[in-house]
């Protein structure tokens, strides 16, 4: 027993030194995916800057000038009436989906939505809303998917791009289609827009022309824009009265945002004009990856600035792997790995922002090709 005991210890010991290791490695290293790491401190001190230089007053329960030009600000972008900060995307959405299933309880949405994976079915426990799962997993939502349920949707949630399957995209002609298709059933259409930064680069067209497809829209702006964490829900007048009062129902009017309302208005002006920048070298790495033996891309090549990467490596493997090529290069390139089917491969999301635009294009695809050659 007493033998079993230092085991344990001792195993315990390398994982946290092991852990200890990784963090120390990273922190020196140049990372590939997103914005990098940003520092909390840093943030918070450029944040409260900002808010010095502009002026920046505190709402009240959602209430002020501040917040309310903001909203104002970002409505005018997507071509809506309102909008309403609030603290998270889960909220958000589940609001949207309550307000749009008062008649009918059922609404549609992608196998791999986010309400359907990660927000332990909230629309169900808390709301009692009925989700119909429409299309594949492997596939972006298209009007050919939507034909085959024949169930009395009130709603349907459609995300652009769809995260869990690499960031897949229907093209503008598919999504119009898809969105009349929605219309002619008096289905109600809401977009998860946590990345729709990504989508508006890809379709080459403005946030109002998306917007206009749609009855209510989320977007994130801790996702791609860096801020703190924070939503908007925009819509009509009378949608948005409504989503306020779901707001204070659920807990979310807090006494004040300012902090993440400064944090995401203070970002957004400067990641408009980068969007299309990420994508573009998103595409260039795709192409200098995809030969690469023992690696492959879904999709190939990407449809937004991200992508996911399968390796023909077992997931600690990767790790020990990726941990050789930080010390040797200097370069992370990439954190968590998610196991697959087989044994011996993983994946992990590579989502393409500011961090590989200020790095050697070559040197990413040397990285990624020593990898396998471990």
């Amino acid at each position: 027993m007493e033998a079993d005991r230092h085991f344990v210890c001792t195993l315990s010991g390398m994982q946290t030194d092991l852990a200890a290791f990784r963090k120390e490695l990273r922190q020196r290293c140049q990372p590939i995916h997103g914005d990098g790491y940003p520092d909390v401190a840093t943030e918070l001190a450029r944040v409260a800057a900002w808010c010095k230089e502009v002026g920046a007053e505190a709402d009240v329960y959602g209430r002020g000038e501040f917040v309310e030009t903001f909203e104002a600000k970002l409505a005018g972008l997507f071509g809506m009436e309102a909008a309403r900060f609030l603290p998270s995307g889960t909220m958000a959405q589940g609001i949207a989906m309550r307000i749009w299933c008062q008649d009918r309880q059922a609404f549609g949405m992608h196998p791999t939505s986010h309400l359907e994976l990660h927000e332990e079915r909230g629309y169900s426990q808390l709301f009692g809303l009925e989700a119909v799962l429409v299309g594949p997993r492997h596939k972006e939502m298209l009007a050919e998917h939507l034909a085959s349920v024949h169930d009395p949707l009130a709603a349907l949630l459609m995300e652009l791009p769809t995260r869990e399957n690499g960031g897949r995209l229907p093209n503008w002609e598919q999504l119009e289609e898809l969105c009349a298709l929605a219309r002619s059933r008096s289905i109600r259409l809401h977009l998860d827009g946590a990345r729709i930064w990504q989508a508006q680069a890809a379709y080459g067209r403005s946030l109002a022309e998306i917007g206009a497809l749609f009855d209510s829209i989320y977007v994130s702006f801790y996702k791609d824009v860096g801020a703190l964490p924070g939503a908007m829900l925009m819509g009509s007048r009378e949608f948005l009265d409504q989503a306020r009062l779901w707001q204070r129902r659920m807990g979310g009017n807090l006494y004040t945002l300012l902090p993440n309302v400064a944090s995401a208005a203070s970002r957004l002006d400067g990641k408009l004009t980068r969007f299309a920048v990420y994508r573009e070298r998103a595409l260039a790495l795709a192409e200098g990856l995809s030969p690469i033996a023992g690696l492959r891309l879904f999709p190939d090549p990407p449809q937004a600035s991200m992508m996911h990467v399968l390796l023909d490596l077992a997931p600690e493997a990767a790790l020990f792997a990726r941990d050789r090529v930080a010390e040797e290069s200097g370069l992370w390139l990439f954190g968590a790995v998610q196991p697959c089917e087989r044994q011996d491969q993983c994946r992990f999301e590579l989502s393409i922002g500011e961090a590989a635009t200020q790095l050697d294009l070559g040197a990413m695809v040397t990285g990624f090709r020593s990898l396998l050659q471990a």
